[in-house]
């Protein structure tokens, strides 16, 4: 027989079927952490250790991520779109930074898909191995519910348009008769 027990609001999915409760200490470590883009340029300094095609794609991933989050920046102060009224939930609580800004696009989405792009742009398979890295970031930002799904996804997609330009453009500005 099924319970006559009210479902609390706060033990279930929301309407994009991700939980409400507090997530795991890594998700609000990780979305901490790539405030500002600290994230990406520790990934930068550790790529760039060697000489060689990993510290091209981590100064490329660095000039993309720059790009990226001020171009992201940009768009945010022109479309201010509303953040998830999600204030009072434990996954909200649960970031270290309370965000106050627009909320499209998610410069944390667009920034690491800049970064990431332009990495595999320039070495693949390095940029490979990020990708797991970059999409946990953005989950990150969906599970403390900091952004809508589409602030996350638009900030994907804009940043890996900005991170195959970027790319571009630093590998014409480096190859002579290009």
């Amino acid at each position: 027989m099924p319970s006559e027990e009210p479902v609390r609001v706060e033990d279930g999915p929301d309407e994009n079927d991700l939980p409400v409760t507090r997530p795991a200490w890594p998700v609000t470590a990780l979305s901490a952490a790539a405030q500002g883009g600290l994230l990406w340029v520790l990934v930068a300094g550790v790529l760039a250790r060697r000489p060689g095609r990993r510290r091209r794609a981590a100064g490329h991933g660095l000039a993309a991520a720059a790009a990226g989050m001020a171009f992201g920046h940009g768009l945010k102060a022109v479309l201010r779109r509303p953040r998830p009224p999600a204030q009072n939930l434990p996954a909200r609580r649960a970031l270290l930074e309370k965000p106050r800004s627009s909320a499209f696009p998610s410069t944390h989405a667009t920034t690491g898909a800049a970064f990431t792009v332009a990495v595999a742009l320039t070495e693949p398979s390095t940029g490979a191995a990020l990708a797991p890295l970059a999409a946990a970031v953005c989950y990150s930002r969906l599970r403390t519910r900091a952004h809508w799904p589409t602030d996350v996804y638009g900030g994907v997609a804009i940043g890996a348009v900005v991170g195959g330009f970027v790319s571009r453009r630093l590998r014409r500005g480096s190859t002579p008769g290009r």
